[in-house]
């Protein structure tokens, strides 16, 4: 892997090196997630998702829930990564702060529906009415999802739908695969970031 170049022109090693031979900083790693680097943007998962997924559980609670928001905080931190600005603060204070907001976001969500499914059935006991347009909309959100699931790698595919349709934690799929949890970890990142890039080209 050669080193790359950041904004002020320093050489940074993805591999964990900066500049003088230091670790790279998150500040630096992000600069070059800015630009679509797929390694940096590993490197920089590796340094903040284990804060990350802290303050979400913090937040949530419930920890396959938890697992799930932090993978779709990831996926935002690399798709808003050109929005960064340092004067907003180191790059980790950022990622903290996305992950703080989407927590709660989620818990508002979350209580959001359970008050309208609530308030749904109060009004309406006989059952509810279909609503075909929602109907029709879901299915072709499925359509494209199996599209998109389609042209992952088998082993990332079988990672996601364990994960996502199947329930269970990212230490269930390791204990079901018979794989590290660093490995299943980084098969879902990678197929989470294919399915993301899958789904913007066809939407």
């Amino acid at each position: 892997m050669d080193p790359a170049a950041g904004r002020d022109g320093r050489v940074i090693d993805i591999r964990g090196h900066g500049t003088q031979g230091r670790p790279a900083s998150t500040d630096e790693l992000l600069v070059l997630v800015a630009r679509g680097d797929r390694d940096a943007f590993a490197a920089f998962h590796d340094q903040v998702v284990d804060r990350v997924f802290g303050i979400v559980r913090s937040v949530l609670r419930d920890p396959a829930m938890s697992e799930e928001v932090t993978q779709e905080i990831m996926l935002e931190l690399w798709r808003t990564a050109p929005r960064y600005e340092r004067s907003l603060g180191p790059a980790s204070t950022w990622a903290c702060t996305i992950a703080h907001r989407r927590a709660v976001d989620k818990v508002r969500a979350e209580e959001a529906s359970r008050r309208r499914d609530t308030r749904h059935v109060r009004e309406n006991p006989v059952g509810p009415a279909v609503d075909v347009a929602s109907v029709v909309e879901r299915r072709f959100e499925q359509r494209r999802v199996r599209a998109a699931l389609a042209e992952l790698t088998d082993s990332q595919r079988e990672s996601i739908e364990l994960a996502y349709f199947g329930g269970h934690s990212h230490s269930e799929v390791a204990a079901l695969l018979g794989l590290p949890l660093g490995t299943v970890k980084t098969r879902i990142r990678d197929g989470l970031i294919r399915l993301r890039d899958r789904l913007d080209v066809v939407r």
